[in-house]
């Protein structure tokens, strides 16, 4: 289709990824050697080490030139998410339930039932959930539950780690 990008280099490193994650499994299975050191690992690690090496230091050089050429349309994300009704904490309101003390059979009965009215008409999840008679959750509850923030706790940490 002439109106989209294809992601060749991103399939590609899938690709890739997958043919490293196989020589893994090769490389783990010269751990178990028979009774005794012998040569049987050799011919292996003649391949899978200098193979494995090469093609890691081109998966991340073409990462690289992939996340440099990245174009993210923060406004488009937003709009998407919120084009769900709160769908997308589903999860946290099914966890908010639990913590409140509700068998989890229970919670997920609610959190079911709402979304799948939500996802129909098309009416906020949260607005189904504070209403619901049978949800024991507060405004306060419901507001962390449905707060996108949470996701995002740990970014600082994770880019301090990279030193980004």
């Amino acid at each position: 289709m002439p109106h989209k990008k294809n992601p060749i280099a991103s399939e590609n490193l899938a690709g890739i990824a997958r043919l490293l994650r196989s020589n893994l499994q090769a490389g783990l299975e010269n751990v178990a050697l028979w009774h005794e050191r012998d040569i049987s690992h050799s011919s292996v690690e003649r391949v899978i080490l200098p193979d494995s090496t090469t093609l890691a230091s081109y998966a991340l050089r073409r990462l690289k030139r992939v996340l440099d050429d990245l174009v993210v349309y923060p406004e488009r994300i937003a709009a998407n998410l919120d084009s769900l009704g709160g769908l997308v904490f589903s999860q946290r309101v099914l966890h908010a339930l639990i913590a409140k003390g509700m068998s989890r059979e229970a919670a997920y009965e609610i959190t079911q039932r709402n979304s799948l009215r939500s996802w129909e008409s098309g009416a906020p999840l949260k607005t189904l959930i504070a209403a619901d008679p049978d949800s024991p959750l507060s405004a306060a509850e419901l507001d962390e539950a449905f707060d996108a923030a949470w996701y995002l706790r740990y970014v600082d940490e994770i880019y301090a780690r990279f030193t980004l």
